[in-house]
């Protein structure tokens, strides 16, 4: 069991270099007013934050609209049992996020599988040169966090992230 999540996490690597480049799209956040972010979405926030402070790189705004966007994400990897950057569902992220009204800017994302807790997933990201350099990135100013529970892995994680040019 412990090879497989070594396999998911060394694919989910591979799968964040291809976003390391950020992609130029058109940004507006707009707060989705009966959007909440779950606890554990939370915590994953504050976690980015307290990395980037850190390594004194201006906090992230967290954006209820991309965190909806995140969720869906986790969401949809659960429901139809993939792992990957491009969704069957939204294709690409920046791209889906361009259709959601929020583009022209930077854009990245990091996905995680199997792990427990918002501290794992973070430990785990920090650990890979491609997830950290998303969350370290002085280009992004804002994010959404995204997880969702059950599926073939147990639990599903996204940050998508986003800034002005």
């Amino acid at each position: 069991m412990n090879r497989f999540f070594s396999f998911l996490f060394v694919f989910s690597l591979i799968g964040s270099l291809f976003s390391l480049n950020p992609i130029t799209y058109a940004q507006e956040d707009t707060k989705t007013s009966t959007y909440t972010v779950s606890p554990f979405e939370q915590e994953v926030f504050d976690l980015v934050n307290e990395e980037r402070k850190k390594q004194n790189v201006k906090p992230l705004i967290l954006s209820l609209k991309v965190s909806k966007l995140a969720r869906e994400k986790s969401e949809d990897m659960r429901d139809k049992d993939y792992f990957d950057h491009h969704s069957p569902t939204y294709g690409d992220p920046c791209e889906h996020m361009k259709k959601q009204g929020v583009g022209n800017g930077y854009c990245g994302e990091n996905i995680a599988a199997g792990s427990a807790t918002p501290k794992e997933v973070m430990e785990r990201w920090m650990k890979s040169e491609g997830h950290r350099a998303n969350i370290l990135n002085k280009n992004y100013t804002h994010i959404g966090v995204g997880y969702a529970k059950g599926g073939r892995y147990g639990t599903y994680w996204t940050q998508q992230f986003y800034g002005e040019q």
